[in-house]
């Protein structure tokens, strides 16, 4: 695997980024903060009262990916399912901040928007709220959001499936849009979940982690050896041009359809928080080849971007100049 991209060649890269469309499809969340401090118990139950000082919202899940795709320089094109509800208009309002287009985006009442409430005293969690559906899109739903992607196929740089098993991602659904993307020739990578994992069949690269690997392949994953055959038996169930497993702090493995296994170990210099980095690695990784980059300088630069974001704390993107600054630099 390349330790170094010379200079001309990541100016070359870093031009190529710009503009780049790629659509995102998947679970789109909301991630919701509130903040504040804690001075007493309540008198109604053993629990801390929170003073509120602060409210805000972040995309999460897919929709994080979609906004790594902006940050990178690119157009993300982000195709979900969100309720008709007062979430629903957050995560509007932070499209329309992001410069980001709706039009993929299916409102139903059939569903909430899918929002994670986290509420911090003193910096630290005191409890986290979820609301959400994990029960498949409907079947009018789904159809409407596959006649939304269908619509923009053909312009498309590259396509990302982003799963977090919360109901957009069926069997059926991956199928079909695999099928569409391969007819039209499009770049397809996945960043799976357990639930469907070996429905991303024939796809360019498919990124597991490591424990959702082992999970799905009850084995555990610790030896280099461990790393060769999950890799081996994943490529023969999926026959994908790729597959990258990533390693936490090990950095991650290559595996091609010739059976090559290739390491590049982490680029994280300080790990503050390892939340989004998995967003951000799919996210690099996609908008490089579509710019052009080969296998291996694409997973040079993503595993660099997710390096870099460990370093910052809560689910922070990567920036284009920042990342390539910095590669620059090493």
């Amino acid at each position: 695997m390349i330790n170094k991209i010379e200079a001309s060649r990541l100016e070359e890269l870093r031009n190529a980024f710009e503009g780049r469309k790629i659509a995102v499809i998947g679970d789109m969340m909301l991630d919701c903060y509130i903040t504040g401090t804690t001075k007493r118990i309540s008198p109604e139950a053993p629990v801390p009262v929170v003073e509120i000082e602060n409210e805000f919202s972040r995309f999460g899940g897919a929709a994080n990916v979609a906004l790594n795709i902006v940050k990178l320089g690119g157009v993300a094109l982000p195709f979900g399912v969100i309720g008709e509800d007062t979430y629903a208009d957050m995560f509007s309002d932070l499209l329309y901040a992001s410069n980001i287009s709706p039009d993929g985006l299916i409102r139903t009442k059939s569903r909430p928007t899918t929002a994670k409430t986290r509420i911090i005293a003193h910096h630290q969690h005191v409890v986290r709220i979820d609301k959400e559906s994990t029960e498949p899109i409907d079947e009018e739903t789904e159809n409407r959001l596959f006649s939304a992607f269908e619509n923009v196929i053909a312009d498309v740089d590259g396509v990302i499936l982003q799963d977090y098993n919360k109901g957009v991602l069926n069997e059926f659904f991956i199928t079909k849009t695999i099928a569409l993307a391969k007819k039209h020739n499009k770049l397809i990578t996945v960043d799976p979940k357990f639930t469907n994992f070996f429905a991303y069949k024939d796809v360019t690269v498919f990124k597991p982690n490591r424990k959702e690997a082992s999970d799905v392949l009850k084995m555990k994953i610790k030896t280099a050896e461990d790393v060769e055959k999950a890799c081996s038996l994943l490529m023969e169930k999926l026959n994908a041009e790729y597959i990258l497993l990533t390693l936490g702090e090990e950095g991650v493995a290559v595996f091609n359809r010739e059976g090559v296994i290739k390491r590049m170990p982490t680029k994280a210099r300080k790990v503050a928080d390892v939340s989004g980095a998995g967003d951000t690695v799919i996210s690099t990784l996609s908008i490089a080849l579509s710019a052009g980059a080969n296998m291996e300088e694409a997973c040079y630069l993503a595993n660099y971007a997710g390096g870099l974001v460990c370093e910052e704390v809560g689910i922070i993107p990567i920036e284009k100049d920042k990342l390539f600054t910095a590669v620059e630099e090493d």
